[in-house]
């Protein structure tokens, strides 16, 4: 299995996947921003980079086309979105999918888009977390595969909980990638599959 992984800042998750030792490979990190400290995780472990500007390209549609090309050229089985800031266009999306995963600072469907850790704290809600998706063409709406919840304390600010958010993150997003490496994970005709069946809710792994 050859991934590739999209990537537009810290590369935090990155990191978590190159030390998972998954049975896929990653041969290649492409970043939109060349000052990407994820360019610098992927080189120090030996890992081919590109930098792909989307400020380069007119259109969305032509920045989208010109990663699509990279991966084709390292002929990508899989395709990982993480910390990658930027929205793919539905004919990009629809040439990876069922191939394509990203992982969502929230307890999705609630708190799709940005500023999870803040609208939590606005909302008063007791549990956040993350989940990992299947993407889609509308945004944080592809099939959840995976969840992990906190309990949200009275003390937590926007940076105590996108800390502890990160550490679910980082345990999850590999499982959710190895599953997919070794078959157990499989996506056809618009439905997640786990172990050959349906999945038909998020598979949650315990409370932190």
């Amino acid at each position: 299995m050859r991934i590739a992984v999209l990537v537009s800042g810290n590369g935090s998750n990155l990191q978590a996947l190159i030390d998972a030792n998954l049975s896929g490979q990653i041969i290649g990190v492409v970043s939109n921003k060349a000052d990407a400290y994820a360019l610098q995780r992927a080189k120090d472990a030996n890992i081919a980079t590109a930098v792909i500007s989307h400020k380069d390209f007119p259109t969305r549609e032509s920045f989208d086309e010109a990663m699509h090309q990279q991966l084709i050229a390292w002929q990508v089985d899989l395709v990982i979105l993480a910390g990658f800031m930027r929205i793919l266009t539905p004919n990009f999306v629809s040439k990876w999918q069922g191939t394509m995963l990203n992982i969502h600072p929230s307890l999705l469907p609630f708190y799709k888009g940005v500023n999870t850790h803040q609208r939590v704290l606005n909302t008063g809600d007791r549990l956040h977390g993350c989940t990992v998706h299947f993407v889609t063409a509308e945004l944080d709406a592809g099939q959840s595969i995976a969840q992990s919840a906190i309990q949200v304390s009275l003390n937590d600010t926007v940076e105590s909980l996108a800390q502890r958010v990160h550490q679910l993150e980082h345990f999850i997003y590999p499982q959710v990638v190895q599953w997919f490496c070794t078959g157990q994970l499989t996506w056809k005709n618009g439905q997640a599959y786990f172990n050959q069946k349906p999945l038909t809710q998020p598979i949650q792994f315990a409370q932190w």
